[in-house]
């Protein structure tokens, strides 16, 4: 292998075409198989229509008579002037009160007249008149459609049949409406935690550019890139990872400009991540990244929403991580660490002339050290000669 060869292997990676695979069937793995089907047999899935087995099913999931924070809010709906029994499942401290109170709560349990009478020309669909007899051709009521439609003025709400995508978004700060007779729950996001607001970057401070640096919530984050790059073929992918932090990965490109099979490669780590936790993005970095002889970086981290947009416009990948102030830029070249944000705020001639002055204190720095070391070796035998 030349030098050439070894200085591409080192400094480039090629994506493999084909990958192999073998599932190994041992004794032990068919027992870890039964264990985990007898499990998922004794933990249902998909919502009951009775409101009493879904309700004892959430207070043990949960465990509501030892954590102090989960709260089940038990009430009665009003639906065309029809009774049901309802709950809503959240957790105090992560979501915005006054949302619940005036927009959840309010319109399900006061008697108004969206709720308390039954409004038959809504329900009309077709009407005709013979012989002096009018017949009119009525809308089945139903009941989830009319709380969707007509009793729930909240901007974000989901139907879900499943008991874990109504776990996960409860976890994340949303609440969960579950109604007598139906088989599914109304997901509302009410998220109302604290969290910190957008302040100057503390690691890379420049003089000219934007002073915005991202902060541990990964949707105002992305809404910093989005208002950036303000084009609508930019793709911002959702990913969990970790079995027990489901933990928010955001994975950024531009769609015209992002290499596919990049995308694709990172996407496939991604999901074949197999692991329990995963908290910061310097955790994701090592997981992600190739093994090297020499610890060469592979990706860039930052916090400047102005530096990760304009990789994102160079046709790069930035990875996002809910609670880590940083963003990953994949994958990194050599070049990008001897250059700052500001040198796209100076004259070319300057950034160039500051760039090379960079390179040649990177090379001094590398070469110094041992040609200083072979000189005392040098001097130390000649004073012994």
């Amino acid at each position: 292998m030349d030098v050439k060869q070894l200085i591409t292997k080192l400094f480039t990676y090629t994506p493999q075409e084909e990958y192999n695979f073998t599932l190994l069937q041992d004794s032990k793995d068919d027992v870890t198989n039964q264990k985990s089907s007898s499990n998922s047999k004794t933990e249902p899935k998909e919502l009951y229509p009775s409101l009493k087995v879904n309700l004892e099913y959430v207070k043990s999931k949960y465990n509501s008579m030892i954590n102090s924070d989960i709260v089940i809010r038990e009430f009665t709906l009003i639906a065309r002037g029809k009774q049901y029994s309802a709950f809503l499942l959240y957790i105090d401290g992560m979501i915005n009160t006054d949302i619940m109170n005036k927009f959840i709560l309010e319109p399900l349990m006061l008697r108004n007249r969206s709720n308390l009478y039954d409004n038959e020309q809504n329900r009309v669909i077709s009407e005709a008149v013979a012989n002096n007899i009018t017949v009119r051709k009525v809308k089945k009521f139903n009941l989830a459609d009319y709380i969707m439609n007509c009793l729930m003025p909240q901007n974000t709400v989901n139907q879900y049949s499943d008991f874990s995508t109504i776990f996960n978004d409860i976890n994340s700060g949303n609440c969960a409406l579950f109604v007598d007779t139906l088989n599914i729950a109304f997901d509302i996001e009410v998220k109302g935690f604290e969290k910190r607001s957008i302040e100057k970057p503390e690691n890379e401070i420049v003089i000219k550019g934007a002073h915005e640096a991202f902060v541990e919530n990964i949707r105002t984050n992305t809404s910093l890139i989005r208002r950036s790059v303000h084009n609508e073929n930019l793709i911002i992918e959702s990913i969990q990872i970790g079995d027990i932090t489901k933990t928010s990965c955001a994975l950024c490109y531009i769609k015209t400009l992002a290499n596919s099979d990049l995308v694709a490669e990172v996407r496939y780590r991604l999901n074949n991540l197999e692991i329990d936790s995963m908290l910061s993005s310097g955790q994701l970095e090592q997981m992600i990244v190739d093994s090297n002889l020499i610890s060469v970086p592979q990706t860039i981290s930052t916090e400047r929403p102005d530096k990760a947009t304009s990789y994102l416009l160079d046709g790069r990948v930035v990875l996002l991580v809910n609670g880590a102030p940083y963003a990953l830029v994949v994958p990194a070249v050599f070049t990008d660490f001897l250059s700052t944000p500001d040198d796209k705020n100076m004259k070319t001639s300057f950034s160039n002339f500051i760039k090379w002055i960079r390179i040649l204190a990177t090379f001094i720095s590398l070469l110094l050290p041992r040609t200083l070391c072979c000189n005392c070796q040098f001097s130390s035998r000649t004073v012994t000669n």
